[in-house]
């Protein structure tokens, strides 16, 4: 397999983009290796029983939801995951907002279900939310095209089609312009007056990065991809969808090295040669993708062959730039949860057990994102909750959860260092999920807590980036990772970046793999 057997294309890291980048390789028959570092496959869409004292609890330590994959649902059926184990199922409602008074707002499947609710505590605001909802649904129109295809190439339909839209909603570009280029949390506060209102939309919002910086407008699209799309979740949990991918790509003649960590990617002349494994040998390779973080892949090459700007450009592409990022806490609980005293307040007898719940104020997620910026955690409550096993009983044994808690901003680097308060800071997050989450503290059974530097240092991420690079509209296209990476050539030919580092960025939906597979493609040809 290594030293002898010539691969067309090898892949580094086993994560869904990387392994769905040597599916679309092999499936045009090409010969593929992914080779991960870790012993299983999947990077951050994985899950496991990673609690030693609950070993039936399953884990999900990054991905959970499938939204992404809703906006862009090409992977499963070009792939034929189905065949292969992958499944997903619809969550209704998928996020509902809980406020400290006992309160509740539900964002539903379309903008009049979730107007119906804001219209509970304010008319005018509901009002302002069905008209906020023109804009961005004129965005999503004129930006899905683009986000589907490859921004190095000529791409005439999907500019026809953004075009189009852009047409259609022509008299709404000043305002959709302002709203994009403004900060989302002056886009909220100008609009809307109730603070259910404006904090349900704060703890949204919140969860894609800073609301109070500039340009980050475009975070309004996930309202956008709420009701249009919806949300779902993998039937057996993250795993599934990872070991899908690598079925086929078994199943299509593709191999798998695990426990097989990368020391170079091997360039020579100019031209990409394959890989070398830290144990010294060789995979010998037409094309390399690096699906991982662009920072490490690039260092990863053959000294001497990418120049210094292009090596300072990616190190210094925003990483956690801000300097917040999630904590992760996970609990196995001998018993199921409930949120009793919400659930009373709503009018329509909802339960809340399957949803995700955002728990918050504006002032919680502006101090949030403030405190970690200063290497310190708000001693006010930002976080998103839920129980997998609830949508999922599978997850856990008869009768009992799993339960995922994800403050959403957390400082990356800590005044006092994570090993010095993180159980401490482990402790807080569970203490502020138990005053809505009925039944977390008192059925306990064990807890796992990972950090930025832990997910950093378990997936080889710079600074614990979940996205690899940072959100924003300066990073997008072909200006993501950085000024002259994002798009179809590198300085190394043969060489292709095909992760959440690039076009179109993060979630789960496999779009950076399968671009990188049509760049190969194109490559190999012209060989």
């Amino acid at each position: 397999m290594t030293g002898t057997k010539q691969y067309d294309a090898a892949i580094v890291g086993g994560g869904h983009n990387g392994l769905a980048a040597a599916c679309y390789l092999a499936q045009a028959g090409r010969k593929v290796v992914v080779i991960e570092a870790r012993d299983k496959v999947g990077g951050m869409a994985s899950s496991g029983y990673l609690i030693p004292e609950a070993p039936r609890h399953l884990v999900h330590p990054c991905a959970l939801d499938l939204m992404s994959l809703r906006v862009h649902p090409m992977m499963p059926s070009e792939l034929q995951l189905e065949r292969h184990g992958f499944r997903q199922v619809d969550m209704d409602p998928g996020y509902v907002y809980l406020h400290p008074d006992g309160s509740s707002l539900v964002f539903g499947r379309s903008a009049a279900q979730t107007a119906a609710e804001i219209r509970r505590f304010s008319a005018r605001d509901a009002d302002q939310f069905l008209a906020l909802m023109k804009l961005v649904d004129a965005f999503i129109d004129i930006a899905i095209p683009m986000m589907r295809v490859d921004p190095a190439r000529r791409n005439l339909g999907a500019k026809w089609q953004s075009l189009q839209a852009l047409l259609k909603h022509r008299k709404l570009k000043p305002e959709l312009m302002a709203l994009i280029g403004s900060p989302a949390y002056t886009s909220i506060m100008e609009r809307f007056e109730h603070p259910v209102t404006q904090s349900a939309l704060c703890c949204l919002l919140g969860a894609a990065g800073p609301i109070a910086a500039e340009t980050t407008g475009i975070y309004f699209a996930l309202l956008g991809f709420i009701h249009r799309f919806g949300l779902g979740r993998a039937v057996g949990g993250m795993q599934t969808l990872s070991d899908a991918l690598a079925a086929r790509l078994r199943e299509l003649g593709g191999d798998i090295l695990l426990a097989a960590p990368v020391a170079e990617i091997v360039a020579r002349g100019g031209r990409a040669g394959g890989v070398r494994l830290a144990d010294g040998r060789l995979v010998q390779a037409s094309a390399v993708v690096a699906s991982i973080h662009p920072k490490m892949a690039l260092e990863m090459v053959t000294p001497g062959a990418l120049d210094r700007r292009t090596l300072t450009r990616v190190a210094l592409a925003p990483a956690n730039a801000h300097g917040a990022s999630p904590l992760k806490v996970d609990v196995a609980l001998s018993g199921q949860v409930a949120y009793a005293r919400h659930e009373a307040l709503r009018p329509d007898g909802l339960s809340l057990r399957k949803s995700v719940l955002l728990i918050g104020t504006v002032e919680a997620v502006l101090d949030n994102f403030r405190c970690a910026a200063r290497g310190e955690v708000s001693a006010l409550p930002y976080l998103w909750i839920t129980a997998p096993s609830a949508v999922d009983p599978g997850q856990a044994p008869p009768g009992q959860d799993i339960v995922y808690l994800y403050p959403v901003a957390m400082p990356v680097e800590p005044r006092e260092g994570w090993d010095a308060i993180r159980d401490r800071v482990g402790q807080q997050v569970i203490d502020h999920a138990a005053a809505y989450m009925d039944g977390l503290k008192e059925g306990e059974i064990g807890r796992r807590i990972e950090a930025a530097p832990d997910l950093a240092a378990r997936l080889n991420v710079h600074r614990g980036c979940v996205v690899h690079i940072d959100t924003n509209p300066a990073r997008s296209a072909l200006m993501r990772p950085a000024a002259g990476l994002g798009g179809d050539t590198l300085p190394v030919a043969g060489l292709f970046l095909g992760g959440a580092g690039v076009h179109p960025g993060g979630g789960i939906n496999g779009l950076p793999g399968r671009i990188a597979a049509q760049r190969v493609e194109r490559f190999l040809g012209r060989r």
